[in-house]
């Protein structure tokens, strides 16, 4: 299941990192959204991977607006059941294009 939500970065959690049983290497960080809604607007999503990793710590900073796409996955461990918000994809939105804007572009068309 792939979702996306909107909201501003108000934490991001130090780097997590640590060695799987086969041996690699992991890396994973988690950043707290706040969607503005009335009820429960804070979601924390994770990232994982060297990649993804270095893109949150590189081009997102707390305070900025985004657009996060993620999936929901969940584990059973021991009869309890635990989820995560995996982010794959963290776009930034402060510099969008308002649609009043597009308009009064659209008006200086020469036709």
């Amino acid at each position: 299941m792939s979702l996306t939500v909107k909201g501003k970065i108000t934490k991001i959690l130090e780097v997590e990192s640590g060695t799987s049983k086969a041996g690699k290497e992991w890396r994973k960080q988690v950043f707290v959204i706040d969607t503005g809604d009335q009820y429960n607007p804070e979601i924390a999503f994770s990232v994982f991977g060297d990649e993804k990793v270095e893109k949150l710590t590189k081009y997102n900073k707390v305070g900025q607006e985004v657009e996060v796409a993620f999936n929901v996955s969940s584990r059973e461990y021991n009869g309890k059941y635990f989820h995560n918000l995996d982010a794959w994809k963290i776009q930034n939105i402060d510099g969008e294009v308002k649609p009043q804007e597009a308009e009064a572009e659209s008006d200086d068309l020469p036709f």
